[in-house]
């Protein structure tokens, strides 16, 4: 079937040759209107891709040959398996006449693309859809040279894919004539086919080339796989070992008790956020799971292994995704097309990238490092900070936006500018801190601590005004048989820039005895900083003993999925650092359970037979601690060579993580040889922590390079 163009608009986009006047993304002027719209113009990018800095109306860089930008956006029905197809007006200037992608466009200069894919959508063919309804699957480069030489293409595409469950009624689009003559579904088979064999009929692309993505990504997610998919996913899920948490409870008071109710409750809130920070459409895809995880063995599968990532994406497989848009929630909107009788709305499946965002859902999905760096270079001093800050998100202001969605939070956004601001954590999450921050005073009020019931209030009152300040220091000085870490921390998850931080909660009850023998090495903390192996100029003169915790885990939530942590230096924040140090807290049930269940396994099919005598849990435990103990020294805060003050953090960015892993590995073995030489540590110790730390690497490599651990395992040996 094929539907005929019935609205008269014009406009502009990107395979078509060059006009005098773009009328692209502006309002149309009527015939009584004398003056036209400005030529778009286009941002200018090198041949790698990347912003120039520069931009040009759009027929200067079609003549000039310029490398720039564009969208294409495929409708796909995945219960017919047929492609959407656009024919192009007589009219065109370029392919007239000829059969082509659903929608397609140029991205103007400082636009962002999926603002552009979606407005594409609606000028083309009046589709109204939501951000979480594009996928984007490639990155196309077109370089061609057309109309007898005189209109250059080198086009860098961002192909997009929307999938629909069921054919969108060919009556229910609002075609633009000048643009569109008629729309048609086409079996995607039939489609590559007609492709492959050049016909004349269809605006050309190399299907075996880049462009055939289109169809091998297509074709693999619907092809019947499932038991090879479930048996997958049973390998995926036997990597990990289950344990039960059953600490000792004894020690607590009744108040404590009762506070302790209060705060895994608010550790459950903590998890909801950390869902949310992940990605934009991560709880939406969650609850969908969780829902249909009876419907079949696969989707039990895919469930578990789902609560284990904590996203589609695997820990342990550098972030591959085992799930695909193909297994992803419904929804349904009923005003995306106009009202056509009989028909209940659009029905759409919410779609994720099959690359993990490496700006999480604290940056808008299509920003890049270029475009954020560009906007904060226009920001004011405490802009900036608040910019590359831990706990401040940034967004677009489409992203305010909403519309009528059926079972569905998700927005629908209409772009009115592509500038990006700064939303705190204390608005951008609000319902939830609010409701932790209850549940935390509830918590201090029951105590009995003195030390917790700061914790709890500081922490309470931070939530909800984004000074984390006071509560960090209440964290450090916490004397209490409970133990409790909540709050926004590590920014392992920021893969763009390593500035925000994600939230998380680890609450467990002291273990005293193991506190007390683990005191030795926060003390001697000065006096390894003061005999680092490095020029006097990078050490730090205020360093101070570290406090060392030592607790058995009862509950943990937010930022915890995949493998689990065994112990944690906090807090992050330079300021801290700098004046009061860092203060660890090791999971001892964790650390038994780890070497029993995977160190020891591990080292028994790495390690040569006459060596694994030296594998124990004290060398193991030791060196845990000793790395723990060395985030806390070394450089944190620098002065440039220009004289700026910054930090280390800041100037490595996304390389910070992995490089600081790696840093407190090769710094805590030199610890560990330095505390043995003073005669603090037995002379056992010289062998047995080499061979058990080797052990580790193999155990730590298997988080993969896109992981912060493993990638500064990596780095370290």
């Amino acid at each position: 079937p094929i539907i005929d163009s019935t609205v008269h608009q014009k406009k502009k986009e990107s395979s078509e040759a060059s006009q005098p006047a773009s009328t692209r993304h502006r309002r149309r002027l009527s015939p009584s209107m004398a003056a036209p719209a400005p030529e778009e113009c286009l941002d200018v990018l090198t041949a790698a891709g990347d912003k120039t800095g520069v931009s040009k109306p759009r027929s200067e860089v079609h003549r000039d040959g310029d490398y720039h930008r564009a969208v294409h956006v495929w409708i796909y029905c995945e219960s017919t398996g047929e492609l959407l197809l656009q024919h192009r007006a007589d009219c065109k200037d370029s392919w007239p006449g000829q059969w082509d992608i659903s929608s397609a466009g140029h991205i103007s200069a400082g636009d962002s693309s999926l603002s552009s894919a979606r407005r594409e959508l609606q000028e083309e063919l009046g589709i109204k859809l939501p951000v979480d309804a594009f996928e984007l699957i490639f990155v196309f480069l077109q370089e061609c040279v057309i109309n007898n030489g005189t209109y250059t293409n080198n086009e860098y595409n961002d192909v997009y894919l929307v999938t629909t469950l069921t054919p969108i009624p060919l009556e229910a689009f609002t075609l633009q004539e000048s643009e569109v003559s008629a729309v048609r579904y086409m079996h995607r088979d039939e489609y590559k086919s007609c492709l492959a064999a050049e016909s004349g009929e269809y605006v050309p692309y190399d299907v075996n080339g880049q462009y055939g993505q289109l169809f091998s990504i297509i074709e693999e997610r619907y092809k019947d796989n499932t038991e090879s998919r479930s048996l997958t996913l049973q390998k995926q899920i036997s990597r990990y070992a289950p344990i039960h948490l059953e600490p000792e409870l004894t020690t607590l008071s009744e108040g404590d008790k009762e506070a302790l109710g209060y705060i895994l409750k608010a550790s459950m809130v903590i998890d909801e956020i950390f869902y949310e920070q992940v990605w934009n459409s991560n709880t939406m895809l969650r609850d969908w799971l969780r829902a249909h995880a009876d419907s079949s063995s696969l989707d039990s599968l895919k469930w578990a292994y789902y609560s284990i990532n904590k996203s589609p994406w695997s820990c342990l497989d550098e972030n591959k995704a085992f799930l695909s848009t193909a297994d992803s929630a419904v929804k349904l909107l009923t005003d995306a097309t106009k009202p056509i009788s009989g028909w209940k709305g659009l029905e759409y499946r919410a779609a994720f990238p099959l690359d993990k965002p490496r700006g999480a859902n604290f940056y808008p999905a299509d920003m890049n490092k270029m475009e954020f760096d560009l906007w904060k270079s226009g920001l004011t001093d405490k802009e900036q900070k608040d910019a590359t800050g831990f706990f401040t998100v940034i967004k677009r202001p489409d992203a305010l936006l909403t519309t009528s969605v059926v079972e569905s939070d998700g927005p629908n956004q209409t772009n009115t500018s592509d500038d990006l601001f700064i939303v705190p954590y204390s608005k951008e999450y609000k319902a939830s801190l609010e409701k932790a921050t209850e549940l935390l005073i509830k918590a201090s009020d029951c105590s009995d601590c003195p030390s917790l019931k700061n914790l709890l209030r500081t922490k309470a009152n931070a939530f909800l005004s984004n000074d984390y300040y006071e509560s960090d220091i209440a964290w450090m000085e916490l004397d209490s048989n409970i133990d409790v870490t909540i709050g926004p921390y590590e920014t392992y998850e920021d893969g763009l820039f390593s500035y925000k931080a994600t939230f998380e909660a680890f609450v467990g009850v002291r273990d005293d005895v193991a506190t007390s023998q683990v005191k030795l090495f926060g003390d001697q903390l000065e006096d390894l900083e003061k005999n680092l192996p490095l020029d006097n100029i990078y050490k730090s003169d205020n360093v101070s003993a570290a406090p060392i915790r030592v607790m058995n885990l009862l509950y943990n939530s937010g930022d915890v999925k995949g493998p689990q942590t065994i112990a944690f230096n906090l807090p992050n924040d330079e300021r801290i650092v700098n004046e009061r140090g860092t203060s660890m807290v090791m999971l001892k049930n964790i650390s038994e359970a780890k070497f029993k269940n995977i160190l020891k396994p591990i080292a028994n099919a790495c390690i040569r037979e006459e060596q694994k005598e030296y594998v124990d849990f004290e060398p193991y435990y030791t060196h845990i601690v000793c790395h723990e103990c060395c985030h806390g020294i070394g450089p944190h805060s620098i002065t440039l060579p220009g004289g700026k003050k910054s930090t280390v953090r800041m100037e490595l960015q996304e390389c910070h993580s992995a490089l600081e892993e790696a840093k407190a590995d090769i710094v805590g073995l030199w610890a560990l040889n330095f505390l043995i030489n003073k005669g603090l540590l037995p002379k056992s110790l010289s062998k047995s922590m080499y061979v058990s730390f080797l052990a580790g690497c193999f155990r730590s490599i298997r988080f993969g390079l896109e992981e912060a651990h493993g990638e500064g395992t990596g780095i370290a040996v």
